[in-house]
């Protein structure tokens, strides 16, 4: 079962900022700057965190995943924007 997880991130190098942008577009779709919304499965998400791990200085940098449910319930509706619209993925792609 998918879970819907909203990853932020704070990465203090520019070449490792630019790798971790790219790697999470493999992992979600980004609704704001260092903010992904990616619809894992468990392995997935292992996966992810493994893909961050190799890439960032954990003295150094951060990065918050937070799991806001299943993507078939409350995890799909439980985000609301304020100002300019976001376009939230219905379902976001994994490439593994």
């Amino acid at each position: 079962m998918r879970h819907r997880y909203l990853v932020c991130y704070d990465v203090c190098d520019p070449r490792r900022l630019e790798r971790t942008y790219k790697k999470m577009n493999g992992f979600g779709q980004p609704v704001q700057y260092s903010v992904f919304v990616c619809d894992l499965t468990p392995s997935a998400r292992v996966l992810l965190e493994q893909a961050l791990t190799e890439i960032l200085n954990l003295k150094e940098d951060r990065v918050l995943i937070v799991d806001t449910g299943p993507t078939e319930g409350r995890g799909q509706e439980c985000f609301t924007t304020l100002g300019k619209p976001t376009a939230l993925p219905r379902r976001s792609a994994t490439i593994v």
